[in-house]
């Protein structure tokens, strides 16, 4: 199929069994990170479930890596730009064999690979992260490079809504377009909560989907939780020639289990060990580690 056929030629949504196993991996991801949280008494667990489906999508085939080709030149590259999500990144790379579960009991603890923030050297991992609005300027690099006669890959950055504050990002955002990066894809995790209170409280986005196409960028907005809508719609990229591409992703922070949903606290909190049990009945997972 051409990457530029017009939607009504796009492939069909995806079949019962995958949207199955699609669903019960989001929940085993879910799972991981609320027990790595609750054992490092860490933060960030609403931003990482937010992400959960987009990373479980993208993982599920949509980029072109594995754990056996993570050196590969031509390897698609993948940037958590909202690096403060990491846990959902790597809970998202043991489920798909790049970490074996052992690396997650010892996350954020004191001389253990994986970081509080996104950390480079780890299977999977292209560029360590945290100070937000970095991610996409390094996406822009990466995509010109991977223009090249020899490098065929493409780049996807996963960025946060809060992060779109930064001023960098919207240089970065005039920049892809003028260089024509249709190997560039961001997805824009929309849970409309930063740090201390919602967005339009902070600095307003709206009208959010119209600034970007405005700088150049083919624009759509999903369902963030919608596997079906998320894999359809990253099935597609670019969804124009000569475009880079723009997916906001509308999604609820603490996604997944009911007390966190939409709840601002849940930024920072780490859960005790009540909650970690509630949250895993919730999610019907039974955790050992």
């Amino acid at each position: 199929m051409s990457k530029h056929e017009p939607p009504s030629q796009q492939k069909p949504n995806i079949d019962l069994d995958t949207h199955i196993f699609l669903l019960k991996r989001s929940r085993k991801i879910r799972a991981h990170i609320v027990h790595m949280l609750h054992k490092a008494n860490a933060s960030h667990i609403g931003s990482c479930f937010s992400t959960v489906d987009i990373l479980n999508v993208l993982y599920s085939g949509i980029i072109r890596v594995t754990p056996n080709s993570i050196h590969s030149s031509q390897r698609d590259r993948f940037i958590m730009s909202k690096g403060h999500a990491a846990a959902a990144v790597y809970a998202t790379l043991c489920e798909t064999g790049f970490l074996d579960i052992n690396w997650l009991v010892r996350y954020c603890q004191n001389e253990a690979p994986l970081g509080g923030h996104i950390t480079a050297n780890v299977p999977g991992v292209e560029v360590s992260t945290g100070s937000l609005g970095h991610g996409l300027s390094i996406g822009c690099g990466m995509a010109i490079d991977g223009r090249s006669e020899y490098r065929q890959y493409r780049v996807f950055v996963l960025m946060s809504d809060g992060e779109c504050d930064e001023g960098s990002v919207w240089e970065a955002a005039l920049f892809a377009p003028y260089h024509n990066l249709e190997n560039l894809t961001i997805i824009i995790d929309y849970n409309k909560i930063q740090s201390f209170d919602r967005v339009e409280n902070v600095l307003e986005l709206e009208p959010f989907a119209d600034k970007w196409k405005s700088f150049g960028w083919a624009v759509r907005e999903i369902d963030g939780h919608n596997l079906q809508d998320i894999k359809k719609t990253l099935e597609n990229v670019p969804f124009e020639k000569g475009k880079p591409s723009c997916i906001i992703a509308h999604t609820t922070k603490g996604k997944g289990v009911s007390f966190m949903e939409n709840k601002v606290e849940w930024h920072y909190k780490s859960p005790t060990k009540e909650q970690l049990e509630m949250s895993l009945k919730e999610l019907g997972i039974e955790y050992e580690n």
